[in-house]
């Protein structure tokens, strides 16, 4: 594959540099391997001088770095190796979800279905279309980090694009529009109770009154910002420097099967089948809203819960997202197979599931190296210790007002580089960060929010982050060279763009005093 980038600008020459420095690094694999290392030796080294902290999270017990080479370590290390590789988040999600997309895809749907999409939406906006169903796909948990970045490559492939481009607007939208929807999610929930208990340390009488919906209006109109602030990203930066891209015959057996690639209509027996797969979706989609919508539906939340969102929001039925996501792939591939005769029987389709999981041994590699890092990251409790001291760093700036607001967000977006968990992440700081700013003025709504602003725009540049990996994996599918620094260099733009014009818009929200969410203020 030959690609030309067009390289000029003093930002470009920048992201040039980045892309040639990151990618200096090892294979990902050999990476995550010598940062579990790396990690191993810094846990021995910190804990021989007693380094420890209080977690205030966890009624002010000292947390002191656990040595991962000594005779205790050492065991946890070889013991725990299969739960660390079995238990990595992104292994099961991605492996159950692309057995649903393994059918949709190698059946032909959802390439009947981008040329469709190609065709019917105008071209200029396809990339919005992209960062706008990435950011909304938070509302489906982690599904869209499996689902949306290929397809945004490959619709951008039908199209003669880069699909490196398509991938990062998918991305960009997914995991840096994270903590923004038209729709609360899981996150809302998560995110509330965790400041809820932190809002009782100086007022429980407040703590009662945080509500799921606390950021609500806010993170709805960032949904919009983010869409427009990706879609330029995309165009005017990203886009021109990835350059044209040449197609392999391989790539063209992957757009088009065994025809020539012709993205200029849909064959009959191609509507037909696509037909057919929109009913059975429809079908699909009936019977799985009837497990959640109704009182006595089985997969709804308990009715002690509060409302009738709480009650969806907290169900086991959104706890079962990525299934139901597969089944819905997983179903119209296999009516779409049977019509359009590429499904004849039943080996058909276990042979196409089969050939999915085969395509996803780079990944399942790359599991196995990141699953051990993380854990022993976990583990040695080095996370915790960089984030309670990045908290006294800002405590100790003794910031008031708006460049409080930007301190919180800019160590925010440090510590994500260290602990990609955004739960993880709040559990540890909230104790500190919101009784703080309630002292200061601010709501824990307002620093709630501040806080997802940070965590959600860095998502995109962080190897810890625990589908990097897999968008490394998908990434090297057009590229079998692409590294860790080209990847970066590709989602740095969007994490600055999105980190700058997000926080202005926070900003100049509270200037205006706007509630962030129903009876959720900006000061205290």
């Amino acid at each position: 594959m030959e690609e030309s980038k067009q390289k000029h600008g003093l930002f470009q020459k920048f992201l040039d540099f980045v892309e040639w420095l990151g990618n200096k690094l090892p294979h990902p694999v050999t990476l995550f391997i010598m940062l579990a290392v790396l990690t191993l030796l810094a846990s021995a080294v910190l804990s021989m001088f007693d380094v420890s902290v209080t977690h205030p999270g966890e009624g002010n017990e000292t947390v002191e770095v656990t040595n991962l080479l000594n005779g205790e370590g050492i065991s946890y290390i070889f013991e725990s190796m299969t739960d660390n590789f079995i238990n990595f988040a992104p292994l099961g999600v991605v492996l159950l979800t692309m057995l649903g997309i393994g059918v949709a895809e190698r059946s032909g749907l959802i390439g009947a279905a981008l040329k469709g999409f190609v065709l019917a939406i105008p071209k200029n906006l396809i990339t919005a279309g992209l960062v706008f169903a990435g950011v909304m796909s938070s509302v489906a948990s982690d599904a869209g980090y499996v689902v949306l970045p290929p397809l945004g490559a490959l619709i951008y492939l039908a199209l003669g694009r880069h699909p490196l481009a398509g991938l990062a607007a998918a991305f960009a939208g997914v995991s840096g529009g994270f903590s923004a929807n038209l729709l609360l999610s899981g996150t809302d929930v998560m995110l509330a109770e965790l400041t809820s208990a932190a809002a009782t340390v100086i007022d429980p009488a407040y703590a009662d009154s945080i509500n799921v919906a606390m950021n609500w209006y806010f993170i709805a109109a960032s949904v919009f910002l983010l869409t427009l602030v990706g879609w330029f990203v995309s165009a005017k930066i990203v886009e021109p420097r990835l350059g044209t891209f040449t197609m392999s015959k391989e790539h063209e057996e992957e757009l088009a099967g065994d025809e020539a690639a012709d993205m200029q209509s849909l064959k009959p027996i191609e509507k037909k089948g696509l037909i057919w797969a929109g009913v059975a979706i429809v079908i699909a989609l009936i019977l799985a809203a009837l497990l959640v919508v109704f009182p006595s539906s089985p997969m709804r939340g308990p009715d002690d819960l509060g409302s009738y969102m709480d009650t969806i929001i907290q169900s086991p039925f959104m706890s079962s997202l990525v299934p139901i996501i597969a089944i819905l792939f997983f179903i119209p591939g296999v009516v779409y197979g049977i019509v359009t005769k590429e499904i004849k029987n039943d080996k058909d389709v276990a042979n196409q599931m089969t050939d999915t999981m085969a395509s996803m041994g780079m990944f399942i590699v790359l599991a196995f190296a990141a699953g051990q890092f993380v854990a022993y990251f976990t583990e040695s409790n080095i996370g915790i210790v960089i984030g309670v001291y990045g908290a006294e760093l800002l405590e100790s700036m003794n910031l008031t007002g708006i460049p409080l607001l930007i301190g919180f967000m800019l160590i925010t977006a440090v510590i994500n580089l260290f602990i990609g968990s955004a739960s993880a992440k709040w559990a540890l700081m909230a104790p500190i960060f919101v009784p703080i700013l309630m002292q200061l003025g601010y709501s824990p709504e307002m620093t709630t929010m501040a806080y997802r602003v940070a965590d959600s725009s860095t998502n995109i540049i962080t190897p810890l982050m625990t589908y990097f990996a897999i968008i490394i994996a998908f990434a090297q599918k057009y590229d079998k060279n692409i590294g860790i620094g080209t990847l970066i260099s590709v989602m740095l733009p969007y994490s600055i763009f999105f980190f700058v014009f997000w926080a202005i818009m926070l900003i100049v929200w509270s200037i205006f005093g706007i509630p962030l969410g129903p009876d959720s203020p900006i000061h205290y």
